[in-house]
């Protein structure tokens, strides 16, 4: 073999580990971007899931703390000696938010003043300003107000929320509020006149308004945690547990 050819044959296998190590050092790159790749999605999956696990309700345990119906139409849920924290919760039956915080973080307030972690203090209230969801919410307000045995306003809560009516219709119509008071077990004698003649309707518009005045309400609903609004966390059952739990050290 002449020189030229052998160094044509050198260069040929120069070229030739090159180019092998030009395939192996491709090789690794996709496979450290694949590898970052399935950590990224690794991670925003373990967040996401997270996420989801942190804003799921909480099972509602059987026990229930005392709950007792206030003159001036609040009604507070603690266990006897318990005076802190306070979580002060303000709602309208009428208010959509408001059925869905109370579908996602109720059981963990109740189960947490049942564990004799907080005093509850509930302020039902009308937020809007007119025409039928006004009306809608001033009925319901003035219904519970009917209701003065503590576990069976707790029960009239929930289900005013369950049948909440659209705000786009009429609905809470008196006789449907009746009908579901007698549903969830309400016994007082002079509930079904009460509910129908509207008796508490000034009342709740009265503490309405100096519940918006007094607390400064922007809107509902609104948890104020030892006088401190509580914001995004008050529909994270977790967080909200944590705040709670941190303000009863």
């Amino acid at each position: 073999m002449g020189k030229a050819a052998r160094d044509q044959s050198a260069r040929d296998r120069i070229k030739a580990q090159r180019e092998a190590e030009r395939r192996q050092e491709q090789r690794k790159r996709v496979a450290t971007i694949v590898t970052v790749a399935v950590v990224a999605i690794a991670a925003i999956g373990a967040g996401v899931w997270f996420s989801v696990q942190s804003s799921k309700p909480e099972e509602a345990t059987a026990a229930l703390a005392p709950v007792a119906v206030q003159s001036d139409g609040s009604v507070v849920m603690a266990k006897t000696g318990v005076d802190k924290p306070v979580l002060d919760i303000y709602e309208d039956f009428q208010c959509p938010v408001c059925k869905e915080l109370d579908e996602l973080s109720g059981p963990t307030i109740k189960n947490l003043a049942a564990e004799g972690k907080v005093k509850v203090v509930y302020h039902p209230i009308t937020i809007f300003g007119e025409g039928v969801t006004r009306d809608n919410s001033v009925r319901a307000g003035a219904a519970a107000r009917c209701v003065t045995d503590g576990r069976q306003w707790m029960a009239y809560h929930d289900k005013l929320f369950d049948e909440q009516p659209s705000e786009t219709v009429e609905g809470f119509k008196t006789g449907d509020l009746v009908a579901w008071g007698k549903e969830v077990g309400v016994t007082a004698p002079d509930f079904e006149q009460c509910v129908t003649s509207q008796k508490h309707a000034q009342a709740h518009i009265g503490y309405t308004d100096a519940q918006i005045k007094n607390a400064n309400l922007q809107g509902t609903p609104t948890l104020k945690l030892n006088g401190t609004e509580l914001g995004n966390t008050a529909f994270n059952p977790s967080e909200l547990r944590q705040a709670i739990l941190d303000a009863a050290k």
